[in-house]
């Protein structure tokens, strides 16, 4: 307990940095570019690619601060299964987008931000959590010889 806290809030901080830019970008597109009108699939297609650059951010932020202490595999390995973590959050949140706009059908940019932004960011950041802290980033994980104390 005594190290999760400071974790924690670490990844909260390298979270709301991604959030940032993931909540910025997904609106530039979906108001410019990948509008409904333009594009029927804009939304979702905005999505992708926003979620998609605040999770580049994400593992560097992830590697170098939150979880600096458990990196012990090689950067490739561990950025692969970051992405695969994190892919899976972003499903969460692009499903959440998907059953609010095009099943619900609420479609106004406050509707999709909600269901994306809010929802589905809440599901997809406990997600994460759980996986990195017990997967990605676990000290067990490290080769013989090289794990933390306990």
């Amino acid at each position: 307990m005594r190290t999760l806290l400071p974790q924690l809030a670490r990844f909260g901080t390298v979270g709301l940095v991604g959030l940032v830019v993931d909540i910025a970008l997904f609106n530039v597109l979906r108001l410019t570019v990948l509008t409904p009108e333009a594009i029927a699939e804009g939304p979702v297609i905005a999505k992708v690619i926003s979620t998609s650059v605040a999770i580049t951010i994400n593992w560097l932020g992830s590697r170098y601060w939150t979880f600096r202490l458990e990196q012990r595999r090689p950067a490739m390995r561990e950025a692969v299964e970051f992405a695969v973590v994190s892919v899976g959050g972003m499903l969460i949140a692009v499903g959440c987008l998907v059953i609010s706009h095009y099943v619900l059908g609420f479609t106004s940019v406050l509707a999709d931000n909600i269901a994306t932004n809010v929802v589905g960011l809440l599901l997809g950041s406990a997600f994460r959590f759980a996986l990195y802290r017990s997967w990605v980033f676990h000290p067990a994980r490290a080769p013989r010889g090289e794990q933390e104390p306990a």
